[in-house]
C-alpha cells in the first residue's frame, strides 16, 4: 500500500503548493489554507466513491470504466475522453514546471533543451515498468516532505522574530505568528474561496490516478481504496499546514511580492531562504517534477491502454503491451510526444484544463456509486447502505458541483471544445449513436 501511496504523492508533488500559491492567494483574496480545505473536503468525499467503484471494477480504466459499467458505455466514453485532458496534460505540466525552474537558473540555455531531454528521460523510466517507478518516487517524496519541513521552519523563525516578506510586522499592522486570518477574515468571500479551490483541484490530481494501477496492485480491492484516501488526506494536511505560514508571511496582494504571480516558486524560495537555498531547492525541484511527471505518465498510458483494449480507441496501437517490459509502450511514447507542447503553453492555462478534466471525472464517479450500488444493486434499504451509497456520494457530487460554478471561462470553453471533438468521434464510432460504445464483459474484472 505504501508503494502505491508514494506514487500518488509523487504524482501530486507536494512542493507544487509553492507554484500555485500566488495565483490562489490572488483569487481567494489571501485565504489559501481555506481554499485548500474546501478542495480537500470535496476530494476526500470523492476518494470514498473511487474506493467503492474500485472494489466493484478493479480495472485500470478508472472513471472511464466505472461510468461505462454503472451508467452507460457512451457516458463512460465521454468521461474517459474528458479524463484524457487531465491525464495527458499532467505529465506535460511537470515538464513545463521544470522548464520554468531551469530557465530561471540557466537563462542562456534554450528551453527546448530541457523540454526534450526531460521528456525522453520520463519515457525511458516508464518503459522500465511500474515497480521501478514506485521505488524511484518513494525517495523523491521523502526528500520533498523534508524540504517542505525545512522551508516551513524558516518561515516560522522569521514570523517569530516579527518579520514577514515586507519587513517588520508591527509597522504594517499585519498578523503575527498565530492568527486565524489566513483561514477567515473580514475580506473573506465564499465565491473567491471556491475559485481558489477549483484551481487547487489540480494539486490533488494524483489520488485518482492511483485507480489506473488497479491491474498492477496486489490485493487491489483492499489496498487501493485505502491508499487513495490516505494520499488525498496526507497531501491535503501538508498543504494546509504549510500555506498557513506562507499566507502569514505573504499577507497581502501577491503582486507586491512577485513579478510572476502565476509562477511563484523561484521567488518564494529566494525571499524565504536566500539565493543559496533557492538554488539548492530549485535543483531538487527539477527532480520532484520529474517524479510527478513519471507517475502521471504511468497513469495516462494505462488509461489509454484500457480504452484501446475495449476498442473505443484503435486497439492495435492503444491496446498494445510490450512483450519485453509488459508496459503499454506505444502509449508511453505518445504521452511523451504530448509533453513536447510544454514549449508553447502557459502554466495557468494548463492547470485550468487539468482541473476541467479532473472535475468531470470526480463528478461522474460520485454519480456512478449512486447508480451502481444504489439503483442497480438496490442497496438503499438499510440506513448504513443509504449513508454509504447515496448520502456520501451525493455530498461528494454537490461539493464538486460547487467547484464547477467557479471554473474559469477559458478552461470551460477549451474543455467543452475537447468534449465536442469526443462527441463527434463517439457518433462515428457508434454509427450515429445507434449502438453502445464497445466494452469488456463483467467477468473480465474478476481477479
Amino acid at each position: 500500500m505504501w508503494q502505491v501511496i508514494m506514487i500518488g504523492l509523487a504524482y501530486i508533488q507536494p512542493m507544487t503548493l509553492l507554484d500555485t500559491f500566488g495565483m490562489v492567494s490572488r483569487d481567494s483574496i489571501q485565504h489559501v489554507p481555506t481554499a485548500y480545505m474546501f478542495a480537500l473536503a470535496a476530494v476526500l468525499l470523492t476518494s470514498i466513491s473511487y474506493g467503492h467503484m474500485i472494489r466493484k471494477y478493479p480495472s485500470s480504466g478508472s472513471a472511464y470504466t466505472y461510468v461505462q459499467k454503472s451508467i452507460h458505455p457512451n457516458a463512460g466514453f465521454m468521461v474517459g475522453w474528458s479524463s484524457l485532458l487531465d491525464y495527458l496534460l499532467s505529465p506535460m505540466v511537470n515538464i513545463l514546471l521544470a522548464r520554468i525552474y531551469l530557465t530561471d537558473m540557466f537563462p542562456e540555455v534554450n528551453h527546448w533543451v530541457w523540454i526534450i531531454g526531460l521528456t525522453m528521460l520520463m519515457v525511458a523510466i516508464n518503459l522500465r515498468g511500474i515497480r521501478f517507478v514506485a521505488n524511484f518516487n518513494s525517495l523523491i517524496v521523502f526528500l520533498q516532505i523534508l524540504i517542505i519541513g525545512i522551508f516551513t521552519f524558516l518561515i516560522y523563525e522569521k514570523l517569530a522574530a516579527g518579520q514577514n516578506a515586507l519587513g517588520g510586522i508591527d509597522g504594517q499592522t499585519a498578523d503575527g505568528l498565530w492568527s486565524f486570518s489566513p483561514f477567515w477574515s473580514e475580506k473573506t468571500e465564499v465565491g473567491a474561496l471556491i475559485t481558489g479551490a477549483t484551481i487547487l483541484c489540480f494539486s490533488f490530481t494524483g489520488f485518482d490516478s492511483l485507480s489506473s494501477l488497479a491491474e498492477e496492485t496486489k490485493d487491489t480491492k483492499k489496498t487501493l481504496p485505502r491508499a487513495m484516501f490516505l494520499t488525498a488526506l496526507i497531501s491535503g494536511l501538508l498543504f494546509i499546514f504549510c500555506t498557513y505560514f506562507l499566507q502569514l508571511f505573504f499577507p497581502g496582494d501577491p503582486s507586491q511580492y512577485f513579478k510572476l504571480v502565476d509562477e511563484t516558486q523561484p521567488e518564494i524560495l529566494l525571499l524565504v531562504g536566500g539565493a543559496l537555498f533557492q538554488s539548492v531547492v530549485l535543483s531538487f525541484a527539477i527532480v520532484t517534477v520529474l517524479a510527478s511527471g513519471i507517475a502521471a505518465h504511468a497513469g495516462v498510458s494505462r488509461l489509454m491502454y484500457v480504452m484501446g483494449r475495449d476498442g473505443v480507441l484503435p486497439k492495435r496501437f492503444f491496446g498494445h503491451i510490450s512483450p519485453k517490459g509488459y508496459t503499454p509502450s506505444y502509449n508511453i511514447w505518445l504521452a511523451g510526444v504530448v509533453c513536447l507542447s510544454a514549449g508553447f503553453l502557459s502554466l495557468e492555462f494548463v492547470v485550468a484544463l487539468i482541473s476541467f478534466g479532473a472535475l468531470t471525472a470526480f463528478s461522474f464517479v460520485n454519480l456512478s456509486v449512486i447508480s451502481s450500488y444504489g439503483f442497480r444493486d438496490g442497496r438503499l434499504k438499510h440506513p448504513k447502505d443509504f449513508w454509504q451509497f447515496f448520502v456520501l456520494p451525493l455530498l461528494g457530487f454537490a461539493s464538486i458541483g460547487a467547484l464547477w460554478l467557479e471554473v474559469e471561462e477559458t478552461s470551460l470553453k477549451a474543455g467543452i471544445s475537447w468534449a465536442a471533438v469526443g462527441l463527434i468521434y463517439l457518433g462515428w464510432l457508434t454509427k450515429g449513436f445507434r449502438r453502445a460504445a464497445p466494452q469488456l464483459h463483467e467477468e473480465d474484472f474478476e481477479r
